[in-house]
C-alpha cells in the first residue's frame, strides 16, 4: 500500500512565488561603498522574472551553466532565483582563488555566461583569453566601462530595463540540477558538487528548524559568509523562502563595516567563518556599537574557539551558534545547542559541550569509522573518521574519478577526524592529514590551536607535525600575537597556558612567532602553506 499525497515537486520556484506573495515590502539591503541600496521582495521578484527573459535572449537553455563572480549582493541574489528557476544552473566561483584554479573550474563545468561585479573586472579580463566555453560576460552594473576588453560584453541592468516582466516559468523536476559549486582543491584539483532543486529546498527547510539556527520571517540577516562558499550556506534560499529582511555587506567586510551595519539595520542574526568574528570581537573590546538585536551568529567553516564563543557572551551577550558541515553537504551538517538538561550544568562545562561541532541535525545521520574499518563506539573517546549521509549530502562528484574513493557503502567519507559523546555530540579533533602522529600516540592540532588562542596576547595559532627521529612526529606552534603584544609575547607564557591543560606529551616542541596564518581561499587556516615552509624546521632537543 502506497500514500496518496500529491506529487508535488520540490523546486525553488514556489519559494520565489512565495516571497512575491506573502513578503513584497520587505527588504534587501547592499552596503555599496558609503552608501546601501535599498529593494524590496516585490522589486526583486520582478527583476529575477526580467533576468530569466535576458538569459532567455542570451540563448541560456536548461542544464546551461551561469556562473557568477561576484560579492554578497541584491543583483547576485536575482541570479540566486532567476537561474536555476529557469532551469539552468547557477554557478558561483570563488573570487579568492588563483587564476589557474578559476580557469580549471570554469572549463570542467563548461560555465556559458559569466556575471562579473565591477570591481572584479580586472581579474576576469586576464582570464578571459583562456575561458573558451564562456560566450557572454556581463558587468553587474548600469553600464560596461569603456575600457573593458571582455568581449561581447553586457550591463546588468540594460539587459533588465530591455526584457518584460514577465515570465513564464517552466515545470522542473526536483532531480533538476539548480546550483553547483567546487571545492577549495585543497589537495589535488577543486572537484563540482552539483544540487538539486530537491536538496536545496529540503536544506532550506533543515535551516529553519529551530533547533538548527531557526531562521524565520522575524529575522533581519546578514549573510558574511560568501555567496560563492556553498551558496552562502544555503541562507539565501531559505531567507527568502520565509521572508526575513536580508542585508548584504558587499565587499564591506572589515570588522567596523560589520558592527555598523548590525547596529544600524538591527541585524538580528549573521553567519560567518571564525576569522572574521574573532576580528569584530577583537574591536568590541576597544570600541563600544549597540548589538542587542543580535541574537546569534553562526559560526562555521572552521571550529570556533571556546574563548571565542565564552568572549561573545559574557562581554556582549551574543550566542555564538557553532556549526559544521561541508562544501559536499549544501553545507548543513551538525549544530551546537545545549539540550535541555544540560542547560542547568556549570557554566565551563555548558561552554565545553557549545565548543563541539554539536548533533546530527535532522535529515542527516553520523557515524565514525576507525582505522580498521569498524564503527566506533559513541563514547566521546575513541577516534574515527565522520561519515555522513542524507537527501542534501552529494552522492559522488560532477564529472570526477575520485568519486568512489570519497564513499564507503552508501556514506560519505567527510576525511574529519572525530569523537562523538553519549550525547550524539560530534567533535572534530582534526582533519586526517593534520593530526600529528607522535610514538603511537594521535596529537589534536586543533585542541591545542583553540587553546593557544585562549590566550589573552594570542590573536591567531596554527600547529602542524613536524618529523622527529625518535617519536615519528612532534607539534610546531606557528602563533599570530595580538598587535599590541608583538614585542611583549614570550614562548614561556604560552607554554605555561598549555600546561595548564595538556600533559608534556601533548605539549608542541616548539613555538614560533609569524605575522599571519596563511588562509585557504574560504578563510581557514592554509596549513599546508606552514608545512612547505617549515619542512625542513629543526626542532629543539627535549
Amino acid at each position: 500500500m502506497q500514500g496518496q499525497m500529491m506529487d508535488y515537486q520540490l523546486t525553488l520556484t514556489p519559494l520565489l512565488e512565495r516571497a512575491r506573495r506573502l513578503f513584497p515590502k520587505k527588504e534587501i539591503v547592499t552596503k555599496s561603498g558609503p552608501g546601501l541600496e535599498r529593494f524590496t521582495y516585490e522589486q526583486m521578484t520582478e527583476r529575477v522574472a526580467r533576468l530569466a527573459n535576458a538569459l532567455d535572449k542570451l540563448g541560456v537553455k536548461r542544464g546551461d551553466r551561469v556562473a557568477t563572480f561576484a560579492w554578497n549582493n541584491a543583483r547576485h541574489l536575482e541570479l540566486y532565483f532567476a537561474v536555476p528557476c529557469m532551469g539552468a544552473v547557477l554557478h558561483p566561483l570563488n573570487l579568492r582563488l588563483p587564476a589557474d584554479q578559476l580557469t580549471y573550474i570554469i572549463a570542467h563545468a563548461n560555465d556559458e555566461i559569466l556575471f562579473i561585479d565591477p570591481s572584479l573586472l580586472p581579474v576576469v579580463e586576464k582570464l578571459a583569453p583562456l575561458l573558451k566555453s564562456v560566450r557572454h560576460f556581463v558587468v553587474m552594473g548600469d553600464k560596461v566601462p569603456e575600457a573593458t576588453t571582455l568581449s561581447p560584453v553586457h550591463a546588468y541592468e540594460d539587459l533588465l530595463s530591455a526584457s518584460s516582466s514577465n515570465y513564464p516559468w517552466p515545470n522542473l523536476n526536483e532531480n533538476d540540477a539548480a546550483a553547483m559549486c567546487y571545492t577549495s582543491g585543497t589537495t589535488g584539483n577543486p572537484k563540482g558538487v552539483v544540487y538539486s532543486h530537491r536538496s536545496i529546498y529540503l536544506h532550506s527547510l533543515g535551516l529553519s528548524m529551530t533547533d538548527s539556527f531557526g531562521l524565520s520571517e522575524r529575522d533581519v540577516f546578514m549573510p558574511v559568509v560568501p555567496m560563492f562558499h556553498v551558496l552562502a550556506w544555503g541562507t539565501p534560499f531559505a531567507t527568502v523562502m520565509l521572508g526575513s529582511k536580508l542585508v548584504f555587506p558587499g565587499p564591506h567586510l572589515q570588522p567596523r563595516d560589520l558592527a555598523e551595519l548590525i547596529q544600524a539595520e538591527k541585524v538580528t542574526l549573521t553567519a560567518g567563518v571564525p576569522t572574521l568574528w574573532l576580528g569584530l570581537l577583537s574591536l568590541l573590546d576597544k570600541e563600544y556599537y549597540d548589538l542587542t538585536t543580535l541574537r546569534g551568529m553562526i559560526v562555521g567553516g572552521a571550529a570556533a574557539p571556546q574563548f571565542m564563543i565564552e568572549g561573545f557572551k559574557q562581554k556582549h551577550n551574543v550566542e555564538v551558534i557553532h556549526a559544521w558541515g561541508m562544501t559536499e553537504m549544501s553545507p548543513l551538517g551538525t549544530v551546537s545547542h545545549l539540550k535541555s538538561y544540560q542547560r542547568d550544568l556549570p557554566e565551563a562545562e555548558r561552554f565545553a559541550i557549545r565548543a563541539k561541532q554539536g548533533m546530527p541535525v535532522p535529515g542527516v545521520e553520523v557515524r565514525a569509522i576507525d582505522e580498521s574499518g569498524k564503527e566506533i563506539p559513541w563514547d566521546g573517546k575513541a577516534f574515527g573518521e565522520l561519515q555522513v549521509r542524507g537527501p542534501w549530502i552529494v552522492s559522488s562528484y560532477y564529472n570526477d574519478e575520485r568519486s568512489a574513493e570519497c564513499f564507503m557503502d552508501g556514506w560519505f567519507r567527510t576525511g574529519d577526524v572525530v569523537t562523538i559523546d553519549t550525547e550524539g555530540f560530534v567533535q572534530i579533533v582534526d582533519r586526517t592529514k593534520d593530526l600529528v602522529k607522535s610514538g603511537g600516540e594521535w596529537i589534536s592540532s586543533q585542541d591545542l590551536e583553540n587553546a593557544i588562542m585562549g590566550h589573552p596576547k594570542v590573536l591567531e595559532a596554527a600547529v602542524i607535525a613536524i618529523p622527529h627521529p625518535k617519536w615519528q612526529e612532534r607539534p610546531l606552534a606557528c602563533v599570530v600575537p595580538k598587535p599590541d603584544y608583538k614585542e611583549t609575547i614570550t614562548k614561556a607564557e604560552i607554554f605555561e597556558h598549555l600546561r595548564e591543560r595538556f600533559s608534556k606529551m601533548y605539549l608542541p616542541d616548539d613555538i614560533v612567532f609569524i605575522e599571519a596564518v596563511p588562509k585557504t581561499s574560504v578563510g581557514k587556516f592554509d596549513k599546508k602553506v606552514l608545512r612547505v615552509q617549515y619542512k625542513d624546521y629543526q626542532l629543539p632537543e627535549m
